[in-house]
């Protein structure tokens, strides 16, 4: 079977891997670099099961930028192309699957497409109707940064959104998806394709809500000279709360939480609501609190220690510590960055300081999200929320 891929991002990229085990897969994207490093064997991804995977493994995968003749003869199309959150518009910006849509309808309408970039709850009916001759389907997609491969060979559940027409070819793609898994019977649900979206938007703002409440638990501790750490220890012992995902943060951030809340907000326009918004609120408010702990201290400079928030991303794309550094040089504070993946001199008018062992002596706060054994040594120096030492 010839399936392609569309965009190599982190879910392109692992739903590349699982399927080109048993498939022959072309993976296109428009990053000549990306496409190059997956030709040489090497992930342009920081995960460790996609490096090992890409270098060891023999995979019948293939990349090019080729879209044309990627899309040609392909039984499958999954698309995975960003679709980043658009203030101004108060929605996804959509239009690179839209782009993946036409060129498909155009050469080959034969393909069942498979969505898995995260879009607003009906956007596979619009776009059925937008293009009445291809199959287009929805599976939302459920991993974390710089685990990626691993979620997708061991996934918590696998789910395809269809409508009654393409339920046969939806399906089969589970079962190829379930046949790169290394567990057995993992959980399949074959839904709709609007509740599949809204599947996943709900599941994203349930993490982000209990994110958002442990957080606010930490404001409210620290407020009142509380030790955080005895108080969720106790309230975790509830079988019903349980002691996961329960580390305190700086916020909520990365690529999915922060736009999949705030679309998930858009979509119950007209729709009583205050859940939803407060989550949202939340997280800004939570940046505010540590900002303004920050600047109680009257630092002379503030350091940010890596501006990932996950132990072994690459990824930082709306991390949350980009809005505690803007609040923080809002009341003239400078801040230098730390952060290894970063070749450029300055981030966003901020100077990034290269040598670790000078990034610690010219700071005198240093802002770490997760603890790190690197700043053992300023360990006075060090602000963080992180208790447990897990993401």
């Amino acid at each position: 079977m010839k399936i392609a891929v569309a965009g190599l991002g982190y879910v392109g990229l692992a739903n590349a891997v699982i399927l080109a085990q048993e498939h022959d897969v072309v993976a296109v994207d428009l990053d000549e670099r990306k496409v190059d490093l997956i030709t040489d064997r090497r992930s342009p991804i920081v995960d460790p099961d996609l490096e090992d995977y890409l270098a060891h493994r023999e995979l019948r995968l293939t990349a090019t930028t080729d879209a044309r003749s990627a899309y040609a003869g392909a039984d499958y199309l999954v698309v995975a192309t960003p679709t980043n959150y658009d203030p101004d518009l108060n929605f996804f910006d959509t239009s690179s699957v839209d782009s993946v849509l036409d060129l498909v309808a155009e050469v080959a309408p034969q393909t069942t497409v498979v969505i898995k970039s995260t879009i607003p709850v009906g956007f596979t009916a619009s776009a059925r109707e937008r293009h009445p001759g291809l199959t287009i389907l929805f599976s939302p997609e459920f991993l974390r940064e710089g685990r990626a491969l691993h979620d997708n060979l061991h996934p918590s559940r696998i789910v395809v959104g269809t409508d009654a027409d393409a339920e046969p070819q939806a399906r089969r793609f589970a079962d190829l998806l379930a046949a790169g898994s290394l567990d057995e019977d993992t959980p399949v649900l074959i839904t709709g394709t609007t509740e599949a979206e809204a599947i996943k938007l709900f599941a994203n703002t349930y993490l982000a809500m209990r994110v958002a409440y442990f957080n606010e638990l930490d404001t409210y501790a620290s407020r009142h000279g509380l030790d955080t750490r005895q108080i969720i220890d106790g309230v975790g012992l509830d079988p019903r709360i349980g002691s996961h995902y329960n580390n305190p943060s700086f916020g909520y951030g990365g690529y999915c939480l922060p736009k999949d809340t705030k679309q998930l907000l858009a979509n119950y326009d007209q729709v009583p609501q205050t859940l939803i918004k407060a989550i949202v609120d939340s997280n800004a408010t939570r940046k505010d609190f540590i900002a303004f702990d920050i600047i109680d201290r009257d630092p002379a400079v503030v350091g940010i220690y890596r501006l990932t928030m996950k132990t072994g991303s690459d990824n930082f794309r709306s991390s949350s510590i980009q809005g505690i550094m803007k609040r923080i040089k809002a009341k003239g504070i400078p801040v230098i960055v730390y952060e290894p993946t970063l070749e450029a001199d300055e981030f966003y008018r901020s100077e990034v300081v290269h040598d670790l062992e000078e990034f610690k002596r010219r700071s005198d706060v240093i802002l770490a999200n997760r603890r790190s054994e690197d700043l053992d040594d300023v360990a006075d120096k060090v602000y963080t929320r992180d208790l447990f030492g897990s993401d």
